[in-house]
């Protein structure tokens, strides 16, 4: 593999996340307390976590644990499902071992860096953009165009970060019959899976419909908490699991035992979770539609799908860039221009930029935000 470059968004939140004073670009749901979280546990789970040995866990994860995310699936089992540090070390894991030198991977546009800079740095790579004239959707006739007789590896992620965007039931088939006839690999970021507003039509995990298919999961996202650090992959390809554990071995070698109690708790209340961290978007959300129908001079807004971010469009002369930088450095609100998700294999697009609605405390960043666009108009 060669050198990996800098993670951008991950060095831009390293240096503005904890020092702006509106985090107005999160992409998680609004997290909790240790001690709300253990309010949802049962006597025998906050015993067995208060009375925790802290030695080293299995490399696949807790059985237990394990059982339970499968049990968020329709049709997956314990031996389906491998754990990991967050979500990132299974996007590391899954790439390394589906890919090699001679391998051809796909991959849409824009996405989270780590998706299109793996499998560059691995081997050969096309990219796909979303159509952000037809909501950001996948052209899966282009997705056939890209494949080559060494494709391994397609990537995709609905509800999709930063759009918001979700893959038509449709399209989704259809990609999946693709990959089918060529003998493909599907990751399936779904880490904003069950996130939006209330409605919301979600995909079936590709791990149900697929049998070369990986759903990527997190604590992080959809159920606000991630400083548990726990992720997981869960396939019908059980030798394919395997040879991610080993590769874990070189990673996290095992996951942090407390978190893992932690984890299971959260998923055992998942439906909980979920409806309040959905409740937040539906509360949310209309405040961002209100917002730009005041300013639609200067931004195009169109309402995501799911998830809980907004990838809007700024129409003002001086460029994104400069319109984020002078939010966080003089009004301390803080956004993810479009640039971030520049991609080296298509061309990505320049005047957006990335915000979030999936926390509490909305109220106050807008009205910094609002306050610092009317500030610039009288000046």
């Amino acid at each position: 593999m060669s050198t990996l470059p800098d993670f951008r968004l991950e060095t831009h939140f390293s240096k503005w996340e904890f020092k702006a004073r509106y985090h107005m670009t999160a992409s998680d749901a609004q997290s909790m307390s240790l001690r709300d979280l253990l309010a949802m546990a049962t006597s025998e789970e906050r015993e067995d976590f208060e009375n925790l040995w802290l030695g080293y866990t299995e490399t696949f994860g807790a059985p237990d644990l394990r059982d339970t995310i499968a049990g968020t699936y329709a049709s997956q089992s314990a031996d389906n499902i491998l754990c990991f540090a967050g979500a990132s070390e299974g996007i590391y894991a899954a790439n390394n071992v589906i890919l090699d030198s001679d391998s051809h991977a796909i991959v849409v546009t824009p996405n989270y860096q780590s998706h299109e800079t793996l499998p560059v740095a691995i081997c050969q790579a096309t990219g796909v953009p979303l159509d952000g004239d037809d909501s950001w959707s996948l052209d899966i006739d282009r997705i056939k165009a890209a494949i080559q007789p060494n494709t391994r590896l397609v990537t995709i992620n609905f509800p999709h970060n930063p759009t918001g965007a979700i893959l038509p039931r449709d399209r989704y088939t259809a990609l999946i019959d693709l990959c089918r006839h060529h003998g493909i690999y599907i990751l399936h970021d779904e880490i904003f899976h069950g996130l939006g507003p209330s409605g919301t039509q979600h995909l079936p995990f590709i791990a149900d419909e697929y049998e070369r298919g990986l759903s990527l999961g997190v604590m992080s996202k959809s159920y606000g908490l991630p400083g548990l650090r726990i992720g997981w992959i869960a396939a019908q390809d059980q030798d394919l699991l395997s040879r991610m554990e080993r590769m874990k071995h070189y990673l996290s070698i095992a996951n942090s035992a407390p978190s893992e109690r932690l984890a299971r708790i959260a998923l055992r209340n998942r439906d909980t979770l979920l409806a309040r961290t959905c409740a937040i978007v539906d509360e949310n959300l209309p405040k961002w539609d209100a917002f730009f129908a005041r300013h639609r001079d200067l931004f195009d807004w169109t309402r995501p799908q799911g998830a809980c971010m907004g990838f809007p469009r700024y129409k003002g002369r001086e460029g994104v860039d400069a319109f984020c930088a002078n939010l966080v450095e003089k009004s301390g609100v803080l956004f993810l221009p479009s640039t971030i998700y520049s991609s080296e294999l298509t061309p990505t697009p320049t005047d957006r930029f990335r915000l979030g609605f999936g926390r509490l405390g909305l109220d106050e960043g807008l009205a910094a935000f609002e306050a610092h666009i009317l500030n610039n108009r009288a000046d």
